[in-house]
């Protein structure tokens, strides 16, 4: 009994202990080692605040202890906010050494300035975990971490300055279970695989973006053979086939190689890795078919390898193998042949992306089968057919449909209702007209709507412009779509409507628009009837658009924008737009700078009106287009306010009046066209203007001056610059003359009044032509002396009968 009574106050006894860690008496030098340690950084969140002599360290943000000792054995201190608000910005304290039994330490996603990694970690004998995550250190990883016998966990990754010279330290740690040295360079070391390989006890390889130039082979021994599960190298160099001693970890999970220039084919003795649950082969060279031993990989959940110039059929049967599959991407490479209908037996298949390949048929109506599908896209193939209610019946949780640049016809019932709702929707070059769809009404959380050139034709349907205006994008270019735009409010991020049959004024246009596109259209009325009152400013203004320098109207301009045509790439697993604009006469490609691009494009409508003079407020546009409309009366006078314009298009209106002289600010301009107009006058003079060709300017009758070839009498046309040339020159002159006689007077009048100077500089002027004189008489003497010496042996050789350059006389 008291054995029972006795074991029962023992297990008592250690819950409270587990329960009460914060009542162990803190160890002072451990305490006084973290205040020092804290004293390294700056803390801007106070993050630390509950770091002071009154409290226990054990109760300390970040800090925990053990339970029985009371020793500090873990520092939780890495950056919890994303946004770097709560950053401690500093150096590591050589402090750390002080905490003996530490195990754990994490310090990521702080700031140390580009500091080096301190050698004294490697001193540090008990860490088991140390993560420096995207801490901003840089310079040379020191090879005392290989000091750390007992580290299985070492994350070095996100620290774009740090280089490693020799990976030999690696392979002294023997208990490292997990490695991620991301963004570090590594190209100094080929031998850095033989090194890894050593490391028996490995799980997790993470080495992307480490300018890794190969991978050996064929390898002796591979220690990780049996324990690698995840083998992460992308965005390296390999420029190489796949190695043999890959296929031989027969434990690897994950394996991704993505982003490298690896060549040749896929080796069958892909199937080995019969434990493997994530491929990723993308943005390769990779050529040949897709081997079919890939059907062996029971497992395999994520199955990504596009981008690379793989060709053939896409195998049937093998690929229908695969049950747990839940991500296919085979898009942007060769293959052909048609969909298999197998792949509608991938029951857990939630993305599945075939685009810009050359596959052909028609969609397997068996893919409305697959009730998991979220994402669907087969754009830029040769599909034909019929897509009806059948293609979609299961699927339910469908949120992003793409099918572009094919052959497809839509035949739905008009009141049909889709059994999805969808967030993206992407059809472009396809039949979905000539109706306007109406199942569109029932997508309540759609983001974005493209239906470019997609054959619609007709006005646009009553419930359409309430409908869409909580959509953040909306692209329906090229269409034959019709309607008055005069009442309709666009309160959309982005909207494109280019080339159809809209009709009226311009829309009104809400604060929340960054890019609007109308172009090609039959617009009419006055450009200042653009939205509200009638005047572009306060339209502009209510866009919050593109002047972001402070003026007397309105500050708020910042990010309207307005495109031509728009196309989508894929990036992993996100979307990428890319706006093909016609700015400065030729077509551009926007992608990484498109939220930079600030474009007005109103040209090819029939606006009229004059162009309001508020519009240079806007002075960070950089493109202004309103070509081929009906305005009239003159430019405005201020226009060269807009300081930072590269492309200016006014050609083919109406216009009238003298091209005013402030353009000749305009001084980034690269591109104008101001031709077919009535403009008169003289082009104002500037080496901007006057590198134009004169066809930007051709189709003004009254219009003269360079570049064009009709000259301007005296009193045709204001003098541009002449008519300030007067003041300017006089100017010029009574300048030059104020500091020739300050030059002048200033050195002349030290030498007349100071003796010691004038001496001085006398003798210098003695000096110097005393030196001149010796140099060049002994220059000339020289020369002098080797004439007559050649002269001498000349002679000397003609009286013996020989020629000169030979070696023997006459024969």
């Amino acid at each position: 009994m008291r054995n029972s009574e006795l074991m029962m106050m023992v297990l008592l006894l250690a819950v409270l202990s587990l329960c009460k860690t914060n009542s162990l008496a803190c160890k002072e030098r451990e305490k006084h080692a973290l205040l020092r340690f804290k004293q390294s950084f700056t803390d801007p969140t106070n993050r630390l605040s509950s770091w002071s002599l009154t409290e226990g360290c054990c109760g300390w943000a970040g800090v925990r202890c053990d339970n029985v000792s009371g020793r500090v054995f873990e520092l939780h201190l890495g950056n919890p906010d994303d946004s770097g608000k709560s950053t401690l910005v500093g150096k590591l304290s050589p402090a750390l050494l002080e905490l003996e039994h530490l195990k754990f330490l994490n310090l990521s996603l702080n700031d140390f300035r580009g500091t080096p990694i301190p050698s004294f970690l490697g001193s540090m004998s008990s860490l088991k975990y140390l993560n420096l995550w995207g801490a901003s250190f840089s310079g040379l990883v020191p090879h005392q971490l290989g000091n750390l016998p007992s580290i299985r966990q070492l994350y070095l990754r996100g620290n774009s300055g740090l280089y490693v010279d020799n990976f030999s330290w690696i392979s002294l740690l023997s208990s490292l279970e997990s490695l991620d040295l991301g963004w570090i360079d590594r190209h100094r070391d080929i031998h850095w695989l033989d090194y890894v390989s050593q490391l028996s006890s490995l799980s997790e390889l993470y080495l992307p973006h480490c300018q890794l130039n190969n991978m050996i082979s064929s390898l002796g021994y591979v220690n990780f053979t049996h324990s690698l599960t995840v083998l992460s190298l992308p965005s390296n160099n390999f420029i190489h086939n796949m190695p043999n001693w890959l296929f031989n970890l027969s434990s690897l999970l994950v394996l991704d190689l993505s982003d490298n220039s690896l060549v040749g084919q896929i080796p069958s003795t892909i199937s080995n890795l019969h434990n493997l649950n994530h491929l990723n082969l993308s943005v390769n060279m990779l050529i040949g078919r897709i081997p079919e031993s890939l059907g062996q990989l029971k497992h395999l959940e994520i199955l990504s390898i596009f981008s690379n110039f793989l060709c053939g059929p896409i195998i049937p049967y093998q690929l229908g193998n695969l049950s747990f599959l839940s991500y296919l991407d085979l898009h942007g490479n060769k293959l052909n042949g048609p969909i298999p209908s197998q792949l509608g037996n991938l029951s857990s298949l939630s993305y599945l992306y075939l685009y810009d390949n050359e596959l052909n048929g028609t969609l397997p109506r068996n893919l409305g089968l697959l009730s998991n599908l979220v994402a669907l896209r087969i754009g830029n193939n040769s599909i034909e057919g019929t897509i009806s209610e059948v293609n979609f019946a299961k699927l339910s949780k469908l949120k992003s449909l793409g099918i572009y640049l094919t052959s497809v016809i839509f035949n739905v019932s008009h009141n049909w209702i889709p059994p999805f709702q969808l967030h993206h929707i992407f059809l472009m070059g396809c039949k979905l007209g000539p109706k306007f769809p109406a199942w569109l009404q029932t997508q309540r959380f759609l983001q974005t709507l493209t239906l470019h050139d997609v054959g619609i034709v007709g006005t646009v349907p009553k419930w359409f412009w309430m409908w869409a205006s909580n959509i953040q994008t909306i692209y329906l270019g090229y269409n034959q779509i019709s309607g008055n735009l005069s009442q309709v409010l666009i309160n959309n991020t982005i909207f494109d409507a280019d080339s159809n049959r809209l009709v009226g004024q311009l829309p009104h246009l809400s604060p929340n628009v960054v890019l609007f596109s109308i172009a090609n259209n039959s617009l009419s009325g006055q450009i200042s009837s653009f939205l509200l009152s009638g005047s572009i400013p306060r339209c502009l203004n209510n866009i919050s658009a593109m002047a972001t320098i402070p003026s007397a109207i309105d500050d708020k301009f910042s990010t309207l924008k307005f495109s031509i045509y728009l196309g989508f790439q894929r990036s992993s697993l996100g979307y990428r737009e890319d706006l093909i604009l016609v700015v400065k006469g030729r077509k551009s490609t926007y992608t990484n700078i498109l939220p930079l691009v600030r474009i007005v494009d109103l040209s090819c409508n029939n606006l009229s009106g004059g162009i309001p003079i508020e519009i240079s407020s806007l002075f960070e546009l950089q493109s202004l287009n309103l070509s081929r409309n009906h305005l009239m009366g003159r430019i405005p006078e201020n226009i060269g306010g807009m300081k930072y314009l590269e492309s200016l298009d006014l050609s083919n209106n109406h216009l009238s009046g003298e091209i005013p002289q402030s353009i000749t600010n305009l001084t980034f301009l690269s591109y104008l066209d101001l031709s077919y107009n009535n403009l008169s006058g003289r082009i104002p003079s500037s080496t901007q203007l006057q590198s134009f060709n004169a066809l930007d300017f051709i189709g003004n009758p009254e219009l003269c001056g360079a570049p064009l070839l009709k000259n301007c009498t005296e009193n045709e046309g204001p003098q541009g610059d002449e008519n300030v040339e007067g003041p300017e020159r006089s100017w010029f002159y009574i300048g030059a003359a104020t500091g020739f006689i300050v030059g002048f007077w200033g050195v002349c009048g030290a030498l007349l009044c100071k003796r010691e100077w004038r001496r001085a500089y006398f003798k210098f002027l003695n000096n110097i032509k005393d030196r001149v004189y010796v140099v060049t008489a002994l220059k000339w003497s020289w020369v002098c002396y080797h004439f007559r010496r050649y002269h001498m042996i000349s002679m000397f050789v003609m009286s013996k009968g020989l020629q000169p350059g030979r070696k023997g006389g006459k024969r």
